[in-house]
């Protein structure tokens, strides 16, 4: 009888790098170690996962290959090296000790949802953590919002003060176990714990015998109370979303009278009874990530229209963690969960300082004593053709770096005044931040402060080069000039080339591309207000190739709070007084006094800075409308005018938008896709009787858009009786083929065939999917942000990629 032949051993000495600490890499290893009965070890280091294993060429060929192929779920692999030597005799395999690197860095995982398995623990009676609040894995978890330094281990998160007990310790040391080195593993015998104050700190008695105080906290809001409730990145206040008293008082004491809150239920059958689901949409609730998903609200809905007023669209999600899946089945309610601040403010972090902050607001507070080291709103996400598009990007998808196409040297940008992000970059990576707020207050800037020094520290990167926005009065550019006092270099960077150049950055584009930047405001090159822009552009440089004709907004900021005076302003400068007519909805928002007031301004040019603004030209249409004359806050007079238009097409379902009945996604064009151009003609697909006129000039080569057919147009139709639903649909229309138009001439100019499109304008599903149609039926092919928003929470991406090229070509 022949002996099988002994196989020969060998050693693969692998690194791995990636997101691959955090969420369960080791444990993988270790288990595929011993499938393949390999022998030798893994760690962390600060910049990698390394490996060393010793078996049968055989066995270690099927460990690389699974090593990829089988990795666990929120492992992100990004580069593999490996190296075979000759084998060192190893006898078992073990997890050693992590080792620290000076100077190393690696990108890090962010929170991830409660798991199915954790789920199923939570709600079982008979399981030690059986309505635990802190239940995780290696699959769930608080991640970034604990995390102090790197590598990734328990000392070294704000867990380091829970010493696990025994039970917790046998799980963490078992490689078969799924906490095998769960860094914040806990139970309630030996993990953080939580407790219900009123709102001036003292302990609240359970209403019911033997409840805890998560029960208690369920019970207030089935009462009709506003909880404040510490979650992973900071605090939220809840209430009832189907009670219309507590959500109107609510807004009264957040001082938030119109702003749409979000909400969250309990599974996602139950946000099909609010809302209509697509399977698109249902992926991302469902998602480790678990964001606010903007979906069409039903109109049975039994949650309050004080919720989102005037709004079609419901932002929904489902529980994150195990505190919020508890409180959901206990009060059998949807409820409000918006950020735990006054408006305007950063959320409110830690126990002491939302006491502080918000006791005019909650009633009671469901505390914790597990530290949030970095604070994070919740991230907002809408589906369009199919692809999902960040409004607001944090929770869960903050840290995540974007993947630049060219090695990036160490800059920061600083972002813009609204919707502040900053952004840092080093070697392939771009580090977009959470979503900070709104630069208007210290504690904001305060927040943005310590927020780069925790990205500075974990990502070791130390900016050669800081770049900012043009406008010299936002405070992050007084911080990015503060930076350039201490001798760091210093790049302003035009607002509307960043968003085009964030756009290019998301997409992984190089080559030149049509640039569309459609917002509310941005200081352009020439110290006028920009906003309605066609750039040629790539991340050096770029031409203004045309703009939206430039027109006076009387009494500066008041208008943008006013759009009343944007309108009136805009017919007195197009059209002059005779179309002043007072049967005009929008005559009803401003008195004799203030027309009077806003017509001496636009003569005499007083505080009446030039505007090429679209997103201005939207609130003028909104105002003329009589939707929205006066806003509440950021946008809400376009977002009304797009409901308009919903509601028509509601009135109306046999009607077409281009590219698709409403409600309906249409096919996205893939890239590759041949995108030679047919130019000069308009695209059959559009309906020339439902758009307006409008006519393109060119002076000192740009080409502008001429506005004053447009507006009489609208005012004929309103002294016509066309409902402002229809007269909303007309208009964006009319923007999309605007868009189209423009894009063919600039085409015919240069021979670019991609266009960019990006501004907070773009948030408009009705004119994103009517510009996209458009252009995609005339051959071009179009890029809009998939991985962070287009709005200004994108800004910082493309100022720090303008910087990185700006360094290259200066002298």
């Amino acid at each position: 009888m022949s002996r099988k032949p002994k196989q020969a051993l060998k050693v693969a000495s692998i690194n791995v790098r990636g997101i691959v600490q955090g969420v369960g890499f080791r444990p993988f290893v270790y288990s595929l170690a011993t499938k393949h009965n390999l022998k030798g070890w893994v760690y962390n280091t600060s910049e990698d996962v390394r490996i060393e294993v010793e078996g049968s060429a055989e066995a270690i060929e099927q460990f690389e290959l699974e090593l990829q192929t089988k990795a666990p779920p929120l492992a992100h692999i990004e580069s593999v090296t490996i190296e075979h030597r000759l084998p060192l005799g190893y006898e078992s395999f073990e997890i050693r000790p992590s080792q620290t690197q000076e100077g190393k860095y690696q990108p890090i995982s962010p929170d991830i949802a409660t798991c199915q398995a954790c789920l199923a623990e939570l709600l079982n009676p008979e399981d030690r953590r059986y309505r635990y609040p802190f239940i995780n894995c290696t699959n769930c978890g608080p991640r970034f919002t604990i995390i102090e330094g790197m590598p990734y281990d328990r000392p070294k998160t704000t867990m380091r003060y829970f010493q696990m007990c025994p039970q917790c310790q046998a799980e963490y040391d078992n490689p078969l176990d799924r906490r095998f080195h769960a860094q914040p593993n806990a139970c309630p015998k030996c993990g953080p714990q939580v407790e219900l104050v009123d709102n001036r700190g003292n302990l609240v008695t359970p209403i019911l015998s033997g409840s805890n105080p998560v029960a208690a906290a369920s019970q207030c809001l089935k009462e009709g109370k506003i909880v404040a409730i510490k979650g992973l990145g900071g605090f939220l206040l809840a209430c009832s979303a189907t009670n219309d008293t507590v959500v109107r008082e609510l807004r009264r004491r957040k001082r938030r009278s119109s702003k749409p809150f979000a909400i969250m239920v309990t599974t996602v059958d139950e946000a099909k009874r609010h809302c209509y689901v697509s399977p698109q949409e249902e992926v991302l609730l469902t998602s480790p990530q678990s964001p606010i998903v903007l979906t069409r609200w039903r109109a049975d809905s039994p949650v309050s229209r004080e919720v989102a007023p005037n709004l079609q669209f419901l932002g929904i999600m489902l529980p994150y963690t195990p505190l919020h899946h508890i409180l959901l089945r206990d009060t059998g309610l949807p409820l409000v969960m918006t950020s735990g601040n006054l408006s305007e403010e950063p959320i409110a972090r830690d126990n002491d300082e939302a006491l502080r902050r918000l006791c005019g607001i909650a009633d009671c507070f469901l505390l914790h004593n597990r530290d949030i080291y970095s604070s994070y709103d919740d991230s907002v996400v809408a589906v369009e053709r199919g692809t999902s598009q960040l409004m607001r990007r944090a929770r869960s998808y903050a840290p995540y770096p974007i993947h630049l196409s060219f090695r990036a040297r160490q800059v920061l940008g600083c972002g813009a005044e609204e919707k502040n992000t900053f952004c840092l970059t080093r070697d392939s990576y771009a580090f977009l931040s959470q979503h900070i707020g709104d630069m208007e207050n210290m504690e904001t800037l305060e927040h943005f402060d310590r927020t780069v020094s925790l990205y500075k520290r974990l990502f070791h990167v130390e900016p050669e080069i800081i770049a900012c926005d043009l406008h010299p009065d936002y405070l992050a550019t007084r911080y990015a000039r503060e930076l350039g006092e201490s001798g760091i270099k210093l790049v302003p960077v035009q607002h509307h080339h960043a968003h085009i150049a964030s756009c290019m950055a998301d997409n992984g584009l190089e080559a030149p591309v049509i640039g569309v930047a459609f917002d509310g405001t941005g200081m352009g090159a020439d110290g006028n207000i920009w906003g309605g822009e066609f750039l040629v552009a790539n991340y050096h440089s770029f031409s203004r190739a045309g703009h939206l004709q430039y027109l006076p907004l009387p009494g500066g900021a008041a208008a943008i709070k006013r759009p009343c005076r944007t309108a009136i302003g805009y017919i007195l400068t197009l059209l002059g007084d005779n179309a002043l007519n007072h049967d005009l909805p929008v005559m009803r928002e401003a008195d004799d006094t203030e027309t009077e007031v806003i017509r001496r301004q636009i003569e005499r040019r007083i505080n009446s800075p030039l505007c090429s603004s679209m997103g201005r030209l939207f609130d003028a249409i909104s105002a003329l409308l009589g939707i929205r004359g006066e806003i509440d806050y950021e946008g809400q007079a376009a977002v009304e005018l797009e409901m308009a238009a919903h509601s028509w097409y509601g009135k109306e379902p046999s009607s077409v938008i281009a590219g698709g009945v409403d409600g309906c996604e249409a096919k996205p064009k893939q890239t590759g896709q041949d995108s030679s151009l047919t130019l000069g003609t308009r695209s059959a697909i559009s309906d020339d009787k439902e758009s307006y006129p409008f006519h393109i000039v060119e002076d000192k080569g740009i080409r502008i858009v001429q506005l004053k057919d447009l507006l009489s147009a609208v005012i004929e139709d309103l002294h016509q009786g066309i409902p402002s639903g229809r007269i909303s649909v007309r208009f964006h229309s009319t923007v999309a083929q605007m868009i189209n138009e423009m894009c063919h001439l600039i085409a015919n100019d240069t021979g670019i065939s991609q266009i960019a499109l990006s501004g907070g304008v773009f948030q408009n599903r009705l004119l994103l999917r009517k510009t996209i149609s458009l252009l995609e039926s005339s051959g071009f092919q179009v890029f809009t942000h998939r991985q962070v928003p287009c709005n200004d929470g994108g800004i910082s991406l493309g100022q720090a990629v303008v910087a990185n090229f700006a360094a290259v070509v200066a002298p």
